[in-house]
């Protein structure tokens, strides 16, 4: 029988790539409609997943399975970072972020547009114990926006396994080398032992 986990997750596009990658490894459970919205306050990506899992967790008394993933820019000086889904702001949209990204980035050569993407995953048991792994991909900006999958970052995020294809480019393989696969794969693994 596959473990049974509570996604923390409020985002639909966070929640399918979950299930695409975690469909196999454990019964996931939807986040309870009327779970309360978490403030990601926290100073870390770990701090974030911690209070989306805590809060999962009281509420369902059930263990929980979150994540915070963010986008650091070398050049900005690790921006996004921790503030990746609010960069331009607390009710900011996908559009919005990528576009004050690439304002950011206006003028850089694309061989300064390094960057990486972080996911901190995790579980909350109700004894207290917790389970967390890290995921990272690292590539870099383009100058403009390619493809139209996936959300947040992926139509400027080129990684560098990635043939050249922003994540948006990409179909099924992007859950292979994401820093969310990996962080969420590195969870099954210490979760299996």
């Amino acid at each position: 029988m596959l473990p049974e986990l509570v996604v923390a997750s409020a985002n639909p596009d966070k929640v399918e790539e979950i299930s695409a990658v975690l469909s196999d490894l454990v019964t996931l459970i939807p986040r309870p409609k009327g779970a309360p919205e978490v403030i990601e306050d926290g100073e870390t990506l770990e701090d974030n997943a911690r209070l989306k899992a805590q809060a999962i967790l009281k509420a369902t008394g059930l263990p929980s399975l979150s994540d915070d993933t963010g986008l650091s820019v070398d050049v900005l000086g690790g921006e996004p970072g921790v503030r990746s889904a609010r960069y331009s702001g607390e009710e900011a949209t996908y559009q919005d972020n990528v576009d004050k990204l690439l304002h950011n980035l206006k003028g850089v050569p694309p061989r300064l547009r390094t960057a990486r993407f972080q996911t901190v995953a995790m579980i909350c048991y109700p004894d207290g114990s917790e389970i967390i792994a890290t995921g990272v991909v690292e590539g870099t900006i383009s100058e403009s926006r390619k493809g139209d999958g996936g959300f947040g970052y992926d139509p400027v995020f080129i990684p560098y396994e990635g043939d050249g294809l922003t994540f948006a480019e990409m179909g099924e393989e992007k859950h292979l080398i994401s820093h969310r696969g990996r962080a969420l794969r590195n969870l099954m693994e210490m979760l299996r032992n």
